[in-house]
C-alpha cells in the first residue's frame, strides 16, 4: 500500500506546479483526478480476478502494469494526457484493497484481523508522507516528471520481493507448523467453507454489504480532499511555496498513521471490556466521526499552522475509522469472496471521491473551500447512523 498510494499522491503534490506549467484550471483537473476515480471503481472487477485467479499473479499483473503507466506520467504534455493515463491507472490500481483485505483474511486470525488490517492501512499514509518531500526535490534538483518515474521504478522493484516472498499460509515454507495451525485455527469456520466463486448478485442483496459500503462512500471524499486538493488549498489560500509544502503536507499523513494504530486499539480495547466485535468496530468508527467534525474549522481559522493542525486531527479521525470499517468486509465474509466485497466498498468509496471532485473542481472558484470543508466534517456521522443500523452481528 505504501507503493501504491505513493504512486497516487505524487499528482496531487506536484498539481501547483504542473497546473502552472501546462495552464490547466481547477476544473481540468477534477477532470484529471475525477478519470482516476472512475477507472478504480472497477475495483469490484480486480476483487473478483483476485479471487478466482489467486494473489500471487493477480497481483503482479495489477503492479507491473500500474508501475508503467506512473512512470508513462512523466512523459505528458496536456491536460487530456493526464487525464487518460490516471483513468488507466485508476483501473489497474484497483487491485490494491481487495488484495492487501484477502492477505489479511489469510494469514491472520479472526482476534488479530484488526491489527493487521491497521498496519496495513498505514501503507497509505507512508505513501503520502513519502510524496510531498519526494516531489519538492523532484522539482528543486530536476522537475516534477522525475518524481512520476521514481514511485513508478519503486514500484518495480517491490514486484520483485513480492513474487520471491508470497505464498499462501498453507504453502508457505518460512512458517512452522504450529503458527501454520494457529493461523488456520483462528480462522471462523462459517468464513472458510469453500465456494466456487463469489455470488455477486446475492451479496448485493445483503444489508451487511451496504452497511460497510455506504459508509465508505460517506468517509472517502475527506481522502480525496487530503491527498488530492490540500497541496492546491494550501497554495492558494495559504500561500504556501513548494518547500513549505514539503515541510507541512505530510503531516497529516503521519497523524493519519497515528489514527491506523489507534482504531484497532480502541477495538481490542472494547472488546476486553466484553464488547462483541462489530459492536466493537461500530464504536471505533463512530469515535472517529465525532472527531471528524473538527474538519469544519479548517476554512474558518486563520493561522496557517491551526489550519494545519486540524487537517491533522482529520487525517488521524479519517484512519481511525477507515481501517475499521474495512477491515469488516474480511469479518463478514468468507474467505473467497473478501476480496469481492472489499472491492465493492471500495467503488462506493470511489464513487464517494469521485462526486466531491467533480463539485469541488466546479464551484471551489466561485464559493472557496470553506463550505466543502464543513460537508467533509458533517458526512462521516450519516456513516456512522448508517453503520450501526444495516450491519448485522453474525449468528
Amino acid at each position: 500500500m505504501t507503493i501504491n498510494y505513493l504512486t497516487r499522491s505524487v499528482l496531487g503534490v506536484a498539481a501547483p506546479t504542473i497546473m502552472g506549467e501546462q495552464g490547466i484550471t481547477s476544473e481540468q483537473y477534477s477532470w484529471i483526478t475525477g478519470a482516476f476515480q472512475i477507472g478504480i471503481m472497477f475495483q469490484p472487477v480486480a476483487g473478483y480476478v483476485l479471487d478466482i485467479a489467486g494473489l500471487r499473479y493477480g497481483f503482479t499483473f495489477f503492479v507491473l502494469i500500474w508501475s508503467l503507466i506512473t512512470m508513462a506520467h512523466g512523459l505528458v504534455q496536456g491536460w487530456l494526457g493526464f487525464l487518460a493515463l490516471r483513468g488507466a491507472l485508476g483501473l489497474v490500481e484497483g487491485g490494491a484493497q481487495p488484495a492487501g483485505m484477502k492477505v489479511v483474511s489469510q494469514w491472520f486470525p479472526a482476534r488479530e484481523r484488526g491489527t493487521a488490517g491497521g498496519l496495513y492501512q498505514i501503507g497509505a499514509s507512508l505513501g503520502a508522507v513519502a510524496a510531498p518531500p519526494l516531489v519538492a526535490w523532484a522539482v528543486l534538483t530536476h522537475s516534477w516528471r522525475a518524481a512520476f518515474f521514481v514511485a513508478g521504478g519503486l514500484g518495480l522493484v517491490w514486484l520483485i520481493l513480492w513474487l520471491f516472498w508470497y505464498q499462501t499460509p498453507a504453502r508457505h515454507r518460512a512458517i512452522t507448523a504450529e503458527e501454520r495451525t494457529k493461523i488456520l485455527d483462528g480462522q471462523e469456520a462459517e468464513l472458510q467453507q469453500k465456494r466456487k466463486r463469489p455470488d455477486l448478485r446475492t451479496m448485493l442483496r445483503r444489508r451487511d454489504m451496504w452497511g460497510i459500503a455506504l459508509p465508505r462512500f460517506l468517509a472517502d471524499p475527506v481522502w480525496g480532499m487530503l491527498s488530492l486538493w490540500m497541496p492546491l488549498y494550501l497554495v492558494q489560500v495559504r500561500n504556501f511555496d513548494i518547500q513549505q509544502i514539503a515541510i507541512f503536507a505530510w503531516l497529516p499523513f503521519l497523524a493519519a498513521d497515528l489514527g491506523c494504530l489507534a482504531g484497532p486499539a480502541l477495538v481490542a480495547w472494547l472488546q476486553r471490556r466484553g464488547v462483541h466485535l462489530i459492536d466493537a468496530r461500530r464504536g471505533a468508527f463512530t469515535i472517529g466521526a465525532v472527531l471528524m467534525c473538527s474538519m469544519m474549522f479548517v476554512g474558518v481559522v486563520q493561522s496557517p499552522v491551526a489550519a494545519i493542525a486540524l487537517l491533522c486531527v482529520a487525517g488521524f479521525a479519517h484512519q481511525t475509522l477507515s481501517v475499521t470499517v474495512i477491515t469488516m468486509s474480511a469479518d463478514l465474509f468468507p474467505q473467497d469472496e473478501v476480496a469481492t466485497a472489499t472491492g465493492i466498498a471500495g467503488t462506493a468509496a470511489n464513487l464517494g471521491v469521485l462526486i466531491f471532485t467533480l463539485l469541488l473542481g466546479s464551484w471551489v472558484d466561485q464559493v472557496g473551500y470553506g463550505p466543502f470543508f464543513i460537508l467533509l466534517g458533517l458526512l462521516d456521522l450519516v456513516g456512522a447512523a448508517i453503520l450501526w443500523t444495516l450491519v448485522r452481528k453474525p449468528v
